[in-house]
Order: C-alpha cells, then structure tokens, then sequence
C-alpha cells in the first residue's frame, strides 16, 4: 500500500478518534501527503511526523549527565501520560513562564492537575485539545565528576620564604538541582535543556575568577608552605566548597562536594628549584642529627651492658678464686704504698707487706701469716738496733724542738717529770708554750713561730697532715719529708 493512502485510511478511520478532525487536516497540509512518494527518505518522514505530531506519552528521553531535558513535542492532549522517573521534576514550561511542577510517578493530563495552564490552554481554545506547551524534565540526581581547572596561573607571594610563585589548580565538583524553577529561568531560557559540560562552560569564567581568588587569600592566611600544599587539599577543598555554596545556591545549584586533586608547581623556575632544596634539606639535617643522637644511645647502652658483661665476669672469677672486691681493692692499695719512697728498702717492704697481710681470702690467711712473723721480727731488730746507737749519739742526736734536762742537758721524753739521765725533777712545762722547731726558742703556742716566724707544724706533701716536732717521713702515707 501507497504510504499516501495508508494516511488516508488513517484519518478515515472512525476507530481511532480523529476523524476528519481540523487537527488531522493541519497534519496532512503540513506533511504534503499528495507530494509524498513511496520511496522518500524514511528518516525525514519520522522527523516531519514526530514535529506535527501529539504526544500521548510524554517522558524522559534524556542522559545520566544532563541536568535539564526538554520534550521535543510540544502538542498535548488532556488526558496523556506524563511519566516521571525518581530524583527527577517536569515542569510545564509557556509563554516564558515556569508553570505547574509534578514530581515522580505517572500522572494523567487534566484540568485539575494543570491549574495554571488549564487558564491558558481554555481562553484561547474554549478548553478544547489540543494545546501547545513546552515540558521540561529536570534531573535531580547528584552529578559526580564534573570537572573543573584555572585556564592560567595565580600569582602569589609564598608565606614561608616570601618569593613569588605562580601555581595552577584543577580538581572536580558534585552538582545537584536544588531549585528547578531557578535553574529553568536563570541558566535554561530558551535552550532544549543543559548538559554537565554546558553548566561548566556557562560558569567557567564565574567559577574560575573566584577559584584563583580565594585560593590565593586562603593560602596566605594560612602561611601554607607551597612545598607542603598536597597534605592540605582537603581542607582547602571544604574551605572553597564553603565559599563557592551560596554562589550556585543562587542558579538553584547545590555545590555538593568540591575537592582540589591538584595543585600544579612551576618545577622548572629556579626560585622554586633553589627554595625547595633548601625546604628539603633542612629536614635532611634534622633527620641526620637524629639518627646520630640514636647513634650515640645505642652506644651507650652497648658500652653500659658490656660494662655490665665484664663485672659480672669480674665477681664469678673473685668467687671462685675466693676473694671479694674489696680484697681486690686492698691489694690494689698495698701496691701503690709499696712503690712509695720510705725509710730504706726493708721499711718499703715492710709497709706494702703489712697491708697484704690483712687481706687475700684463704690464701692472704696463710701468706699473712707468714709476713707477719717475718715483719714482727724485722721491726723488732730495728727497734734494738735504734735503741743501742741512742746512747752514743747523745745531746748531738736531739731531735730540732724536743725538752731537754736543764741539769744535765739529756733530752726528755713528752711527759717526762724526772730526767732519765740524771734523776733531777724536770720543772713543769707551761701548756700555753712551745719550742720552735727552727730555732728552738719557746714561744706561745700557735701556728707560727713569734721568733722567727717559721711554721710550728709541718705538714706533709702527699697527703696534707700534720707532722710532729722532728720527723723526717709522714707517719700517715709513709712519704719522706723535704
């Protein structure tokens, strides 16, 4: 069948409602069914019917990343299906005017629910169908990665070392339709609807102006060094998402999420190059002082176990030997006082002698023992042989200081109340006064001489006591005297 008389058939058939309605007539003048021959394009017959044709389902035709979608047809039957999809609004669109909004579900075309077209659509046409109007479906979901970045550098003087750096910036965003109306009026107009990439360009300039902006102020106030920046994205993310809010608020746009993922960094300018080797060294330095500090304590603590090692070593050998540390020490002791210079050799022998026979555990017990022998007979021949040159040295032999007889000039021993020479009482000595060891005159007591001055006392070198009248080494240390 001729594609001309299938539309006539069409429009004869009293089944499906038209008739030879006016509107069927307006149909076949403006499709030129008489010029139409059975081999035209099928393409350019759908789009001329589609354009000329009455929607009796009207719902959305639209992609996941448009915001606003317009129906392509723009006559409508009372009585026709509008289908709504969740997170979606349609809004019937005339005369420039935002009219009624229906939300998700399917609703059937009528005067009820179309209040403020109905005025429209029935003073002109008598309330007859159909009539004319635009419809326009809104996309409410939330639309991810909408790409955003500065078409320039910002320019800004860094706050931590004070040179100036250019930087770019670039990131993504999360829109929303807040407000469908708004967005119809103020961003739509006249246009078939708005995509993500359409939105972006319309606000490119707004948007990039006030990103350079802000996100310079933002750094400066918060003296965020530039080679730091990447571990404060995401707060200067929610600081520019806070700004930039009221400003899409007012295009009935939720700014529902905005992150900076990039910060671009002149690597190649030689501020940049110099102050960033200087950033990084410094936290070269401190990381070296640190591993040397850790360095020394490890050290240390090596060195206070070894230490440690070696005593216990040091105790389980004196265990076994049997003797303790302070026989250790004792010995230590004898040693150094028998290297000291002393009366003659047998009194050096003597003196370290006498201090080994103190000490040695079990084995000291016997070698003591056998000292002590030696050493008791060696002082005791001394002594005899001190008291037999006594006599023959006589008055030439008294010690510088000592009392002395005054009947018979033999000196005195301390104490004495008779001489031992010639029996005659010794007058007693008057305690405030003695005899000046340098030139033997009695003078009050005290630490001077009032004769000739020189000290009453001597004192010894090595270990700093006093030395009695006349002695030669120091009965303490053992040391000679000058």
């Amino acid at each position: 069948m001729a594609l001309k008389d299938m539309f006539k058939n069409t429009a004869a058939d009293p089944t499906l409602g038209l008739a030879n309605s006016q509107t069927v007539q307006n149909i076949q003048s403006n499709l030129n069914l008489g010029a139409v021959v059975d081999n035209m394009n099928p393409n350019m017959m759908a789009d001329r019917i589609k354009a000329n044709a009455i929607a009796n389902v009207i719902a959305y035709e639209g992609g996941n990343d448009t915001f606003i979608w317009k129906h392509p047809v723009e006559d409508f039957n009372i009585g026709s299906q509008l289908i709504v999809h969740e997170s979606q609004e349609a809004i019937f669109f005339m005369n420039g005017e935002a009219l009624d909004l229906f939300g998700p579900g399917r609703h059937t075309l009528s005067t009820q629910n179309l209040p403020i077209v109905g005025k429209f659509f029935a003073a002109a046409m008598g309330g007859e169908t159909p009539f004319h109007c635009e419809v326009y479906f809104i996309n409410k979901t939330e639309q991810l990665a909408v790409k955003w970045g500065t078409d320039s550098k910002l320019e800004y003087v860094e706050p931590t070392f004070g040179f100036p750096i250019q930087i770019g910036a670039s990131g993504e965003m999360a829109l929303r339709v807040e407000d469908s109306r708004k967005l119809l009026v103020k961003v739509v107009g006249t246009e078939r609807g708005i995509t993500q990439q359409s939105f972006v360009l319309k606000m490119r300039a707004f948007l990039l102006t006030r990103i350079k902006n802000h996100l310079a102020l933002y750094i400066k106030r918060e003296k965020i060094n530039i080679f730091e920046i990447d571990e404060h994205l995401l707060t200067i993310s929610g600081a520019l998402q806070e700004v930039f809010s009221q400003d899409f608020i007012d295009y009935g746009i939720s700014l529902e999420k905005f992150f900076v993922t990039t910060i671009v960094k002149p690597e190649e300018d030689g501020h940049y190059k110099k102050f960033k080797e200087l950033h990084f060294r410094q936290y070269a330095d401190i990381a070296e002082a640190n591993l040397r500090q850790k360095k020394a304590v490890i050290d240390q603590e090596t060195e206070a176990k070894r230490m440690t090692i070696e005593a216990k070593g040091l105790a389980e050998k004196r265990e076994i030997e049997g003797y303790t540390y302070r026989d250790e020490r004792g010995f230590d002791v004898a040693e150094r006082m028998a290297s000291n210079e002393a009366v003659g050799q047998m009194a050096n022998v003597g003196i370290g002698m006498g201090m080994m026979s103190g000490v040695g555990g079990t084995v000291g017990g016997v070698v003591g023992g056998m000292m002590h022998d030696t050493m008791s007979t060696m002082v005791a021949g001394a002594k005899q042989q001190q008291h037999a040159q006594q006599p023959t040295q006589g008055t030439a032999q008294q010690p510088v200081g000592a009392a002395a007889c005054m009947p018979c000039g033999n000196p005195l021993p301390p104490g004495a109340k008779f001489c031992l020479e010639c029996g005659a009482k010794v007058a007693a000595a008057d305690e405030n006064k003695a005899v000046c060891p340098s030139c033997s005159a009695e003078t009050p007591k005290g630490r001077f001489c009032l004769e000739c001055g020189s000290p009453m006392m001597k004192k010894c070198g090595g270990c700093g006591i006093d030395i009695p009248p006349g002695g030669k080494f120091c009965l303490e240390c053992g040391q000679k005297l000058d």
